[in-house]
């Protein structure tokens, strides 16, 4: 079996009139909420919202596949 973690495209969410129009991924997203509420980052977080980045991500735009839904 063929390691697919870097090439895998995240799911794509639109929210618009929340997010602008660059993307911003899912670990990316709790890293922000989480350092506004004062949490300090860990040794794993950034491996973490890599991974959860690949997974999902925010766009305020329309998507191409049409995987918004």
């Amino acid at each position: 079996m063929a390691d697919s973690s870097n090439t895998r495209v995240p799911r794509m969410i639109r929210l618009p009139g929340f997010i602008g129009e660059e993307p911003v991924g899912l670990g990316d997203a709790i890293a922000r909420a989480t350092s506004v509420l004062g949490i300090r980052p860990c040794g794993g977080c950034a491996r973490r919202a890599a991974s959860l980045n690949r997974w999902v991500a925010f766009s305020g735009q329309p998507t191409a596949q049409g995987s918004d839904r």
